[in-house]
């Protein structure tokens, strides 16, 4: 992708921070979030992504760009209050569909594996009953409904604007920028916590299996995604095609780190989440960065005085 204008919301949060940094090279982006953090503002600037203040709780998007040509949709609200976060996700959907009604030429809307109905031995295909599987935890006890939700209202404004749109359920998201969920476990180890998985007992548990999708991929995959935006909606699972679990990756970051990782065994977790990925092989492409490698890149970005070869290197002969 070179030469295009894009907004990307959400500017200022795990996924859409690199993203948006790596599209900034080669295009014309602007970055909406709120910016309540002038550090990350500076950055993302420096960056050559154009930084412009808006607000999806309240609707307030007059500081937008007039015309785009992509509309990158990764802002989601989680304040774990339900008028807020319908608002935001909802309406804020609505508000920026609209906004770009008859001027974009396509509107990808980032949702989640969230939205699916627990289903810890199965495979996910896109026509999987949803369901309010993030009730477990109950500082995202809003999340999966407000997910489903605004996937409705991206849809209907798909139909009510005729704007070209794709939905895309990603999965896992990690990488050296943000970190993310194998970056969570990690600095949990560190400070000598319990790593959760799902199940009983140790006997009971079965490896908790998801599928990662590193940075790179995520921005390599945007055109594909952008290219297959109908009417109605494309929906589509976004993933990498390795489902290692949350024990096979804490014990990468032990070899990695020598760190050693615990484990807590309770049903007041995730499961796993495994997506069928036939669709997006098929109309968009594969992701390419194999798990391992990106694991080592992460923690070597984020974490380098972890590293095993960091501290043989401080351990006397």
């Amino acid at each position: 992708m070179v030469d295009r204008t894009l907004l990307v919301t959400g500017v200022t949060g795990q996924v859409a921070h690199p993203l948006a940094v790596a599209l900034a090279r080669n295009n014309t982006v602007y970055g909406a979030a709120r910016f309540k953090d002038a550090t990350l503002r500076e950055e993302l600037t420096a960056a050559g992504v154009r930084a412009t203040p808006a607000d999806l709780v309240t609707g307030e998007l007059s500081q937008l760009p007039e015309r785009v040509e992509f509309v990158l949709h990764f802002g989601v609200v989680k304040s774990n209050r339900w008028t807020v976060d319908l608002d935001g996700n909802v309406g804020g959907t609505l508000a920026l569909a609209e906004r770009y009604a008859g001027i974009a030429r396509a509107f990808l809307h980032c949702s989640s594996g969230a939205v699916y109905a627990p289903d810890h031995d199965g495979v996910l295909a896109e026509d999987h009953a949803l369901g309010d599987s993030h009730a477990v935890w109950p500082f995202l006890h809003t999340y999966s409904v407000c997910k489903i939700a605004a996937e409705s209202a991206a849809r209907y404004a798909a139909r009510r604007f005729a704007l070209p749109t794709t939905i895309a359920r990603l999965n896992v998201p990690y990488g050296p920028t943000a970190g993310g969920l194998p970056d969570y476990h990690l600095q949990m180890m560190a400070a000598g916590m319990a790593v959760p998985v799902y199940g009983e007992s140790e006997a009971d548990a079965t490896p908790t299996r998801y599928q990662l999708l590193h940075d790179d991929d995520i921005a390599a995959m945007i055109p594909g995604l952008l290219a297959v935006a109908d009417v109605p909606a494309t929906v589509l699972n976004w993933a990498g095609p390795e489902t290692p679990s949350v024990q096979e990756w804490c014990a990468e970051l032990t070899a990695l780190t020598g760190i050693p990782a615990t484990f807590e065994y309770t049903k007041a977790t995730l499961g796993s989440v495994v997506m069928d990925l036939a669709t997006l092989h098929e109309r968009v492409g594969r992701a390419e960065v194999p798990w391992r490698e990106g694991v080592r890149a992460m923690v070597t970005a984020r974490h380098p005085q972890l590293l095993r070869v960091a501290a043989d290197a401080r351990t006397p002969a």
